[in-house]
């Protein structure tokens, strides 16, 4: 059968922050998380989703679910999220970095970033740099990046993150989900080497049943992407299903910092969550040192123009 949420621990005094928790991966995510007993901070970009879905999991018979206001698009209201998070609790044990965007028409994030790099990569790097204090010192504490297969096709254009010379959405993806294993396994390696009890490692859903697929269509108004998701309709499993692998990352006593966590079946598609090779260009130190010096400078300067 595989690894399971049966086979969580116990999570009884620990506190999780899981962004995008309102639907899809996040929210099976938190489920899960507080199903073994977990505090749950659900951050969420729409307070009226996030309310929604905090509501059923209460009616549920869940507890122990909090709601915070997170738009990774925006770098200020990232930093007020972390304040009020700050503000409000002296630890975090677990930080998932769920949310994401998949494959939308060129946008531009608040800072004047492309918006799947903003909002995949840049408010979850920004995030997790802000959080990492409440984490240093905590038994088994983990930050966990959720990527996707996207990232064995991804290239980071050094020349052109932003895609102003020329877009495309699906590249712009790829290159989204690379960046969330590069620093996921870069921020591994930097807490490692500064002595830091925190771990950091990376997982992705294989092909899992969630909005992004819909929201891609309707936002590009797409019938060829529709008619390949109705076709390739059987390969997908549940959300819950897909969530397993990030929650594996997050809470298994037997996972270490560093790892990749995916599906084991077809191709890493589908199938309970085992350890999975990351994409060959995450393997670089080098690219991951330069896409974290990059991404620290956008993210000081808050400007798009590096």
């Amino acid at each position: 059968m595989g690894w399971t949420i049966d086979d969580m621990p116990d999570l009884r005094g620990r506190i999780a922050l899981v962004t995008g928790a309102n639907s899809g991966l996040g929210l099976e995510t938190t489920r899960a998380l507080l199903r073994s007993g977990a505090t749950v901070l659900m951050a969420c970009r729409s307070r009226r989703k996030g309310e929604a879905a905090r509501a059923e999991l209460l009616e549920q018979g869940s507890s122990g679910v909090d709601l915070l206001d997170l738009d990774l698009a925006d770098l200020d209201n990232v930093d007020a999220c972390c304040r009020e998070v700050q503000s409000r609790y002296d630890r975090l044990d677990l930080l998932i970095n769920n949310a994401g965007l998949m494959a939308p028409p060129r946008l531009l994030s608040q800072q004047g970033h492309e918006m799947q790099f903003a909002v995949n990569h840049l408010g979850h790097f920004a995030l997790t740099q802000a959080l990492l204090p409440l984490m240093e010192g905590r038994e088994q504490a983990r930050v966990v990046t959720v990527t996707s297969g996207a990232q064995y096709f991804g290239a980071i254009a050094w020349d052109d993150l932003n895609g102003e010379k020329r877009y495309d959405r699906w590249k712009a993806y790829g290159q989204s989900k690379l960046a969330n294993v590069m620093f996921a396994l870069e921020l591994n390696h930097r807490l490692e080497q500064s002595g830091s009890s925190v771990r950091s490692l990376a997982a992705h859903p294989g092909l899992a049943r969630t909005n992004l697929q819909p929201l891609s269509v309707a936002a590009n108004g797409a019938w060829q992407e529709a008619l390949a998701y109705r076709l390739m309709d059987p390969m997908f499993q549940s959300a819950a299903q897909g969530a397993l692998p990030q929650l594996m990352a997050a809470t298994s006593p037997a996972v270490q910092g560093g790892e990749h966590y995916g599906p084991s079946k077809f191709g890493g598609m589908r199938g309970a969550p085992k350890r999975q090779p990351v994409a060959r260009a995450a393997r670089s130190q080098e690219q991951r040192s330069r896409l974290w010096a990059v991404s620290s400078e956008l993210i000081q300067n808050r400007s798009a123009a590096v």
